[in-house]
């Protein structure tokens, strides 16, 4: 290899490992690297974010839709905190991701030089920090092999994400190290005796019950879970926040284990006898704060398959783990054949329907979400991306959207399961960047979007509405933090302290940054707005004006206020 900067050699090192787009906020800590990107602007861009948390989102979303590692720089001191949202986001959605930080220069380490962080302690790897492995680079002439090992370590197993910290004075050193191959993940198959095992636990069940979700899966993943849930006709559930995991559509799909579950299906996950997880967690969220299933052994059989050994075991004692890859996983549990009778048509159909009843829903005025969404789902192409973060707005897209499988269109839901809020418009704008022919959809809370809002003007700057595909934002607005308004009225109700918002006008900031944009403020008003939306042009905010005491798709704040004061609080 001849010589160059070692900056410049990491953004070799990124180009072949398939990255064609970088975000991040620029810094004078990586200044070398910057200059790489220039060097290399034919092959691979830079979006320069406004926020690193935005920034740290974007790149969070690049990982869920491509399966590779999103890619996110910033630089030190402040630059790394404001990121470490999205760190931690990725960490508990396992998300594959590497976070490149600028350091300060290797003669000032350990002095609480300028914006000096020692990231090692701040980020530390383990079960409950933000990154699977915190790296710094002393040699650049190892930086090539840094890199690589970055990506198997953000892609093997249970995937997350990994920071490589970069001294600014060795970013600046030329080296001649060559740069490694592309990485790909090692896949993990169930061992023969585990799949027999699930096999007779499926023979001797009555009422069992799938729970998919988590990352790691592709197109023929998703499908060979649709044909192993086809073989033996098992209702299917998919876990918080990862709904497009199974056709939505599909008669053996029961609904979204997650927050806000519809009670029925809540309880058929309790009366299940067994409960095959592939792939999720089983976190808080997924299980009603560990209710559904009851650590540390469940009442149901539990068959627990992940692809991270340390995630087996950890919370249930399962009565059988097996450790695998999603995509061999899927393949696997197919080649499982299924007796000529089952048991269980009952109550699989059953599930199904109780899925389709939780559609319907009271009408509601003068703004009623429960259309504004059905609406959306009609109007929008089948592979749109929809994107949110954190607040009980979300409940309305969850519940009325339906998510088609990972095997038509690739994933179609980013939402963080960290309960991040901010996530949805840096998400949204990434996914408009990276795919200019689909359409994305983003549906935020008002406090919600002003965590990130200012990211409006990456999507102008760089282009989001220029192809095929359209980039929209619903903004609903009700003046309140209302996840936080809701808990206060369930646990003291009638005392409002610090959960009320005031807004801007969102229509006329979003026009301050060069999007289009509607207000409405009643439900016969949305379609027009949304089609044209769906119009070439700029992007689209449209800012919904929604009653505060609308609290939920399933209740008002009012409702759960008078509930409160019946149970004596």
């Amino acid at each position: 290899m001849t010589s160059r900067l070692a900056g410049h050699a990491l953004v070799e090192c990124l180009i072949e490992q398939g990255i064609t787009t970088a975000f991040g906020v620029p810094g004078e800590s990586y200044l070398a690297v910057l200059d790489g990107f220039h060097e290399h602007r034919e092959r691979i861009r830079f979006i320069a974010c406004r926020q690193e948390g935005g920034a740290a989102f974007m790149a969070e979303a690049q990982g869920k839709l491509s399966g590779r590692p999103g890619i996110c720089f910033v630089t030190r001191g402040p630059g790394a905190t404001n990121a470490s949202i999205g760190l931690h986001t990725a960490f508990q959605d396992s998300t594959p991701m590497i976070l490149f930080i600028g350091q300060v220069a290797s003669d000032q380490r350990d002095r609480e030089a300028f914006q000096e962080v020692d990231y090692r302690q701040m980020f530390g790897p383990g079960t409950l920090g933000m990154a699977k492995w915190v790296g710094e680079i002393h040699d650049p002439q190892r930086l090539p092999e840094y890199v690589a090992r970055a990506f198997h370590t953000a892609l093997q197993g249970r995937p997350g994400p990994v920071v490589l910290v970069l001294p600014e004075d060795m970013l600046t050193q030329p080296i001649t190290a060559p740069v490694l191959p592309r990485t790909e993940p090692a896949q993990a198959w169930p061992a023969p005796g585990g799949l027999r095992d699930l096999r007779s636990l499926l023979l001797e069940a009555q009422r069992p019950f799938v729970i998919a979700g988590g990352t790691g899966w592709d197109a023929e993943a998703a499908k060979a879970l649709e044909r192993f849930a086809e073989n033996w006709q098992l209702p299917v559930g998919c876990g918080f926040r990862f709904q497009d995991t199974f056709d939505n559509r599909h008669p053996l799909y029961a609904g979204d284990v997650g927050i806000g579950i519809n009670p029925k299906l809540a309880q058929r996950v309790k009366d299940a006898d067994l409960i095959i997880a592939l792939g999720v967690r089983l976190g808080e969220m997924t299980t009603s704060g560990y209710t559904l299933l009851t650590p540390p052994r469940p009442k149901q059989k539990l068959v627990h398959i992940h692809a991270g050994p340390e995630e087996l075991g950890r919370v249930y004692h399962a009565d059988l783990m097996l450790q695998a890859a999603m995509p061999a996983a899927a393949k696997a549990l197919e080649s499982l054949t299924a007796p000529p009778t089952l048991a269980w048509g009952p109550w699989t159909e059953a599930a199904h329907a109780d899925y389709e009843a939780n559609h319907a829903a009271p009408a509601v005025e003068p703004l009623d979400m429960a259309v504004v969404m059905k609406t959306v789902q009609r109007l929008a192409p089948a592979d749109t991306v929809y994107t949110n973060g954190a607040g009980n707005y979300s409940g309305w897209l969850h519940r009325y959207v339906r998510y088609y499988g990972l095997q038509h269109h690739g994933r179609t839901q980013l939402a963080p399961t960290s309960g991040a809020m901010g996530y949805g418009v840096p998400a949204a704008v990434a996914a408009a960047l990276l795919h200019p022919e689909r359409t994305v959809i983003n549906v935020a809370g008002d406090g919600d979007f002003l965590m990130t809002g200012q990211e409006l003007a990456t999507a102008t700057g760089y282009g989001a509405n220029r192809g095929a595909g359209r980039l929209i934002s619903l903004v609903v607005d009700n003046g309140t933090y209302g996840t936080i308004r809701m808990h206060q009225e369930r646990e003291y109700p009638g005392r409002v302290s610090g959960s009320d918002l005031f807004n801007p006008d969102f229509a006329a900031l979003a026009t301050a940054y060069g999007w289009r944009a509607a207000r409405v403020n009643r439900t016969e008003d949305f379609e027009a707005a949304f089609a044209e939306g769906l119009q070439p042009g700029a992007p689209m905010l449209i800012h919904l004006k929604l009653d505060a005491d609308v609290s939920t798709s399933r209740s008002t704040l009012s409702a759960i206020r008078e509930a409160a004061r019946r149970a004596g609080h």
